[in-house]
């Protein structure tokens, strides 16, 4: 019996969020696993009502469930940051989830900025360090609001932190068993003490698995080949904020926001699954906003519980929607509503 938390959210997640329960009904009656889902109203709403995010008894409760899964965190009526940090950051700090894993893959049909480029050229895995880096919040000011105010902001990056992601990539590069090529995306040549680390644990690792071709990249350069030639890559093991920018350029290339999905990972505990595009609040209720990214994130987490037919089904789900069934992956452009698109997956995974 699989535990999931369902964290639905704010704006057009809730509706996308339905759309990935029904493929994982689907997926459950056809490959035959139990599950029961937990549902919690943390999101903008529940803020403007009583002032709490993400409170700590929450977070005991989470810890009792096998995976989470996220439709979205953003209201209009919110500070930005204030939903962000309060629930989405303290949950995978709180909760050690310290991978995040983004898959970025183009489906048949789907359509990419990158010209001559198809799925056998974009599919590849950036591996994130999630807890540590630029945004623990290390820092201060001096002198704040005065014209020689200085600002602070620290990257704090452990040994346990950095090798334990490096380890974490290393043994997914291996489980995939696409190429079996891990590139290290850094920047040596300037951050000479935090990237210092992670090169030194990085080769390290390395002499523990002698089956992985290692590769290093600069930051500004991985930027480039994911234009250029995004088929050189399988998986790419990089630190917090690298990764939070170089997974956006994916999504990118992948299709869009519409597709991607994340997963932050605790390995040894619970992990949260969302797609990435956000609330997208003007289109809350239309009944227009394409739930694929929700359930890709469905797809990931099945995978996680250790469902992997379950998930391979999905996915190639997913493939046949957008090769044969969707005009477009952009809102309103799609040739089906939320619901329909969420009844075409559901109906394929019944299948097998």
């Amino acid at each position: 019996m699989h535990n999931i938390a369902v964290m639905p959210g704010d704006g057009t997640g809730p509706e996308v969020v339905l759309e990935g329960l029904k493929v994982l009904k689907a997926a459950a009656a056809r490959y035959g696993f139990e599950y029961e889902t937990t549902d919690y109203d943390f999101g903008g709403e529940r803020y403007l009502k009583t002032g709490e995010t993400l409170p700590d008894s929450a977070l005991d409760e989470l810890k009792g469930h096998d995976a989470i899964f996220l439709g979205a965190i953003g209201h209009p009526d919110v500070k930005p940051g204030v939903l962000e940090q309060g629930i989405l950051l303290k949950a995978r700090f709180e909760l050690d989830q310290y991978i995040n894993l983004r898959p970025v893959k183009l489906f048949p049909g789907v359509e990419t900025p990158v010209k001559g480029k198809g799925p056998d050229d974009i599919d590849f895995v950036v591996v994130r360090e999630n807890t540590e880096g630029l945004y623990v919040g290390a820092g201060g000011f001096l002198k704040k609001g005065k014209p020689d105010e200085v600002a602070i902001q620290e990257s704090i990056n452990t040994r346990k932190g950095v090798e334990r992601c490096i380890r974490y990539a290393f043994d997914y590069c291996q489980k995939r068993g696409k190429d079996n090529k891990l590139t290290l995306c850094g920047k040596t040549n300037v951050l000479n003490y935090s990237q210092d680390l992670w090169q030194r644990a990085f080769d390290e690792t390395a002499s523990d698995y002698p089956g992985i071709t290692t590769d290093y990249a600069h930051v500004d350069a991985i930027c480039m080949w994911f234009i250029k030639n995004p088929e050189w890559f399988d998986v790419i093991v990089t630190d917090n904020i690298f990764g939070d920018i170089i997974t956006d350029l994916g999504a990118m290339i992948q299709g869009g926001m519409g597709i991607a999905a994340g997963g932050n990972i605790n390995p040894e505990g619970v992990s949260m699954f969302e797609p990435i595009g956000g609330s997208a609040p003007k289109y809350t209720g239309q009944n227009v906003i394409n739930p694929l990214a929700a359930i890709a994130a469905v797809q990931m987490m099945l995978e996680f519980l250790g469902e992997s037919e379950a998930g391979a089904a999905v996915e190639a789900a997913i493939a046949d929607v957008t090769a044969n069934k969707l005009k477009s992956l952009a809102v309103g452009k799609t040739g089906f509503s939320t619901t329909e698109i969420g009844d075409l997956v559901a109906e394929r995974v019944s299948k097998g």
